[in-house]
């Protein structure tokens, strides 16, 4: 996936007198009848959706039976559908979810990193504690796959696995709310050890749209779609953590506006409100760029009576080992 040399600059990154860094990208906000709302840059650009394709993914184990089997909760819906920060409140719920599966910690192919939160890391480590599976961002959505396995009756061992069947029904059941062919797509593996599929950053949005409004699929991916949207409504702090975007968004628009993050600058929303999803991309990755372009595109499509909620994000400041400010991210050249 190469940059798109031509794209807008959506943020900048201003030091002093200077601006030091840009950074290039491209968005496409689209209705659930697939028409483009707003776009900057080569929407049309191959991607890996990277864990902002989360909430899509966990609909193969809400529509398969699986979560009725196994009594998924609210929150662990959130949780599937995470990239949480290793608090506490995320680690335990991800174990006990294991327990009630009859699994451990060491059934999680997601790998070991220490939690993306800071406060949480540092807590860690002043417990004089290593980081395990369960602190992985992303140990919630592999949970949810092992709830599918054990519905299915499948091997755990493997369960993420390339070509597995399990991840090929994760794939499809997500393909059919993006409307693309799940086999022919480019395919990748994530951080996270899973399996990926490439596809337009457009039909990423428009993907996002559907969730938002899923009026036109059959009643089954209904019924998920509507619970995923309420289940992370209702529980922002599970979908990241304290002081993280998608969960101060979440929450400052009391779920009127949900965003997911992913890796590499990736970033999808969906307004159930407006019927709307957006799909963003900076081309270098840098997280706190997408961030930045994020809030800046919510905050000129004009959706919020108050949006200068938005401006903490669009303003993030750069500071010193000793704390002092000395630049901030700021928006770029970003057309709606």
């Amino acid at each position: 996936m190469s940059q798109t040399v031509n794209n807008p600059v959506l943020a900048e990154v201003k030091r002093g007198d200077l601006i030091e860094n840009r950074h290039r990208g491209s968005y496409a906000v689209v209705d659930s009848e697939g028409d483009l709302i707003a776009a900057a840059g080569n929407y049309q650009q191959l991607i890996f959706a990277r864990s902002s394709l989360k909430p899509l993914n966990v609909l193969a184990m809400l529509v398969s039976g699986a979560a009725d089997q196994f009594k998924v909760t609210d929150a662990e819906v959130v949780l599937a559908c995470a990239s949480h920060s290793g608090e506490p409140i995320h680690v335990n719920l991800v174990g006990l979810w294991l327990e009630r599966l009859g699994l451990t910690v060491d059934d999680l192919e997601c790998g070991i990193h220490a939690p993306m939160g800071r406060e949480a890391n540092k807590q860690l480590h002043l417990a004089g504690q290593q980081p395990n599976p369960l602190h992985n961002a992303c140990s919630g959505k592999h949970a949810g796959f092992l709830t599918l396995a054990k519905f299915l009756n499948q091997e755990v061992k493997g369960y993420s696995a390339v070509g597995s069947p399990l991840q090929n029904q994760v794939m499809q059941t997500a393909a059919e709310i993006l409307g693309i062919e799940w086999q022919s797509s480019p395919k990748g593996t994530d951080g996270c050890s899973i399996p990926m599929m490439g596809m337009p950053l457009i039909t990423l949005a428009k993907g996002m749209a559907r969730l938002a409004h899923p009026g036109d699929l059959r009643s089954d991916l209904q019924k998920a779609c509507g619970r995923v949207t309420q289940s992370v409504q209702a529980n922002p702090q599970l979908i990241a953590g304290t002081g993280r975007f998608c969960t101060d968004i979440i929450e400052k628009t009391e779920g009127k506006i949900l965003v997911k993050m992913g890796a590499d600058g990736v970033f999808t929303g969906w307004l159930p409100g407006k019927k709307w999803g957006i799909a963003l991309r900076i081309d270098d990755g840098n997280l706190k760029a997408a961030e930045v372009a994020m809030a800046d595109l919510l905050k000129r499509l004009k959706v919020l009576q108050n949006d200068d909620l938005l401006d903490h994000w669009i303003h993030q400041p750069i500071k010193t080992w000793t704390k002092a400010t000395v630049g901030q991210f700021q928006s770029g050249v970003n057309p709606v």
